[in-house]
């Protein structure tokens, strides 16, 4: 079916990568049927097949597949309700990244160029209880522009075009919230001066075309 190879790859990639492990975490896609395929509950993501997979409908009902959905499969479905751009949704417990979420603290300062692009700020959602409505509604205020979120005490989203954009944001944030991790123990990290912010994106549009959301970087 659409989507479920894609999926099963990026599972085991998330937890060979270390940003799940046992049940944690969890995976969808959109389908041109619009319905879903996400991963079902209580399966490690490096053990996933396509059995594990389930197609859901806009409601949350399993329209294909045996098993449990996710209890989190709301953050997916208000993604997609929210951002009609938006074709993939990756949720996991990256160390470092949750690390920042326990803290109480979002990754929102420009400090690399690359990351301003292709991620931009990743804000803190305030704490809510894991299966209730009100996890997802934390996204609200950052829903509309954001394609990282790490949601506090409790783990990162990240949103894509594709389900590969999607996975390589969570890579790519992951990766930022080590480095700035290893950079505190240095004495931090500078922040980019904001002419230099606004020079980097004007060079971006030209050069590349890149459609840039600023909401998400000022």
């Amino acid at each position: 079916m659409f989507g479920k190879k894609e999926l099963v790859e990026i599972c085991h990639r998330v937890f060979e990568k270390g940003f799940v492990s046992a049940y944690d975490g969890n995976i969808s896609v959109a389908t041109p049927q619009n319905t879903f395929l996400i991963t079902r509950s209580a399966v490690r993501k490096g053990d996933v097949t396509e059995d594990d997979i389930l197609e859901i409908d806009t409601s949350g009902n399993i329209v294909n597949g045996r098993g449990k959905i996710s209890t989190e499969y709301k953050i997916h479905l208000y993604a997609y309700a929210r951002r009609p751009e938006v074709n993939a949704v990756v949720h996991c417990h990256p160390v470092y990244a949750t690390a920042f979420a326990s803290l109480g603290e979002g990754l929102t300062e420009n400090i690399f160029p690359e990351v301003i692009l292709t991620l931009g700020k990743v804000p803190l959602c305030k704490y809510a209880t894991p299966s209730t409505d009100d996890l997802p509604l934390s996204m609200e205020p950052y829903i509309e522009h954001a394609w990282g979120l790490l949601l506090q005490n409790h783990g990162a989203v990240t949103l894509g075009k594709t389900l590969k954009d999607a996975y390589n944001k969570m890579e790519k944030l992951e990766h930022t919230a080590q480095i700035l991790f290893t950079a505190r123990l240095l004495g931090g990290a500078k922040e980019l001066p904001l002419e230099k912010i606004r020079e980097l994106v004007n060079l971006s549009k030209q050069n590349y075309g890149l459609d840039v959301d600023e909401r998400n970087i000022y």
